[in-house]
């Protein structure tokens, strides 16, 4: 059975969906299947991996509201893996929702079918902690949590850890923060290093070592419609991708070997 991680923070901004786009692609490198659920309205991810998102007949927004399976929805991408896409229909679906039955678990019902289908589900959140962020955490075992090494970023992450808490608490017992990615870093910057000092202090083993940098391709391969790996396999953010995707089955190898 895959293996579904919520790659979430409410604050927007901090690379959610380059993480969920360049690790999905990473990932397809090592020889995994791997399928990207886009579950934010403004459909970056879709549209990063290369597919028009207002063109899709079957999105995120269809599964949620069961008008559509999750086999009719899900395309394949240029970077290798599945997609189910999204665009601003999915905006909808917190409101449809509310009168709809265990209305928390629809994406967690929905990924039953595939799941023995894929090594990995990745599922690229919103940056708010609403309905379709809850969808997720309750589909996921784990979460990844992507942020920047600045003040704001500290003061975010606490709000985000006691919604991980309560969905623990009330809807998924079984969730755990899989971990915390430092992005866009910069180590000539005092503010980065220092923050990324504290994190370490405080999470420990759960801090990735792999830190994704400020890299310009990175930034430009969203616009060609491409992880950074099928832009610019040379460049830093594309081999920092390779790192993390190597890092993350690396410490399930590790577990594996722990608990047999």
């Amino acid at each position: 059975m895959g293996k579904v991680l919520a790659i979430a923070n409410q604050k927007g901004g901090v690379g959610k969906t380059t993480t969920s786009i360049n690790l999905a692609a990473s990932l397809v490198k090592t020889r995994r299947r791997v399928l990207l659920i886009d579950c934010d309205p403004q459909g970056n991810a879709t549209m990063g991996s290369g597919v028009p998102k207002e063109q899709c007949p079957a999105t995120t927004y269809e599964v949620l509201l069961g008008l559509a399976p999750i086999e009719q929805a899900r395309l394949k991408t240029e970077g290798g893996y599945d997609l189910v896409p999204s665009n601003s229909r999915l905006s909808g679906a917190e409101v449809e929702l509310i009168e709809v039955e265990r209305r928390e678990r629809r994406l967690r019902t929905a990924l039953e079918t595939v799941r023995h289908e894929y090594d990995y589900i990745l599922i690229d959140c919103p940056p708010a902690l609403n309905l379709l962020t809850v969808n997720a955490m309750v589909a996921a075992q784990a979460v990844m949590i992507p942020m920047q090494c600045e003040y704001y970023a500290l003061e975010g992450l606490t709000a985000l850890l006691n919604t991980i808490r309560k969905i623990r608490e009330t809807l998924n017992p079984s969730l755990e923060i899989e971990g915390l990615l430092r992005t866009m870093y910069d180590p000539r910057n005092n503010l980065d290093n220092e923050v990324s000092a504290q994190l370490k202090a405080h999470f420990g083993d759960k801090l990735y070592r792999t830190v994704i940098p400020r890299n310009i391709r990175l930034a430009e391969a969203p616009s060609h419609g491409k992880p950074v790996i099928g832009y610019d396999m040379q460049s830093k953010g594309a081999q920092a991708y390779l790192a993390l995707a190597g890092e993350m089955l690396r410490r399930e190898e590790l577990q594996a070997a722990s608990t047999s």
